[in-house]
C-alpha cells in the first residue's frame, strides 16, 4: 500500500542557527575575559620629556602624581600612605600588569619617592615613569 502524506512537496530546507549562536557567545565571553583594562590616573600631569624615553606595553595600573604633590589612583585622589592598599587591590585583579608612575614636572621628587616606596612595598617590581619623547 502506498502511503501519501498531505503536505508531500510542500517541505522547506531550515537551517537550524543554534550551533553558530552558540559558537558566537562562547567567543563574545572569551574576549571580554582575555581583554586586559587599563586603569587609568585620573588626572593630566604635564610629563617631563626625554631622549630615552620609550613606550611600554604592559603598563596596566597608572598612578599620577599632580604639581601640588596629590596622589591620583585609579581616578581617585588619595593620600600616599593608601597608595600600598590601592595598588594591591589593583594587582589582585592584574597580577602581570606593571605600574607606571605619571609624575607632573612640577612635582616634589619626595612626593614622587614615598609613592615609589609604597609600590615597592605592595609587592611591585616593574615601575615606570611616564615621559614624553623630545622628538
Amino acid at each position: 500500500m502506498k502511503r501519501r502524506y498531505s503536505n508531500e512537496g510542500n517541505e522547506e530546507a531550515a537551517i537550524d542557527m543554534t550551533p553558530m549562536l552558540d559558537i558566537v557567545f562562547i567567543m563574545l565571553i572569551f574576549f571580554i575575559v582575555t581583554t586586559s583594562f587599563v586603569k587609568e590616573a585620573g588626572i593630566d600631569v604635564n610629563r617631563p620629556s626625554a631622549n630615552t624615553a620609550q613606550t611600554v606595553s604592559k603598563g596596566n595600573i597608572m598612578v599620577a602624581v599632580g604639581p601640588a604633590g596629590d596622589v591620583w589612583v585609579d581616578k581617585r585622589r588619595v593620600d600616599v600612605d593608601a597608595v600600598r592598599a590601592n595598588i594591591e587591590r589593583l594587582r589582585a585583579e592584574s597580577p602581570e600588569g606593571a605600574v607606571v608612575i605619571q609624575a607632573d614636572q612640577e612635582a616634589s621628587a619626595g612626593v614622587v619617592v614615598d609613592v615609589m616606596d609604597q609600590i615597592k612595598m605592595a609587592g611591585v617590581d616593574s615601575i615606570s615613569i611616564a615621559a614624553k619623547s623630545k622628538e
